[in-house]
Order: C-alpha cells, then sequence, then structure tokens
C-alpha cells in the first residue's frame, strides 16, 4: 500500500512538475476544503 501510495504520488508531481512543498500546501488546502464542507453539511 506504502509503494503504491509513494508511486501514485512521484508519477502526479511528474506530470504537473509541483515540489514536495507545493504538494503538502495541495493536501492542506484539500483537507481545508473537506473539513469545511463536513462542518457545513453536517454540523449545522
Amino acid at each position: 500500500m506504502f509503494e503504491w501510495h509513494k508511486n501514485r504520488v512521484e508519477w502526479f508531481k511528474d506530470k504537473t512538475g509541483i515540489s514536495n512543498y507545493g504538494i503538502a500546501w495541495l493536501s492542506f488546502v484539500k483537507g481545508l476544503i473537506i473539513g469545511l464542507l463536513i462542518y457545513h453539511f453536517f454540523l449545522i
């Protein structure tokens, strides 16, 4: 599973040209958006 995930991340980085730092920011923003959507639809 870990090896598959590493390969997918490397594939995405190669395809888009994004650095490790950019991947970290994308993950943060994605988590923030998903968290806000969960909050909005399930807790309000």
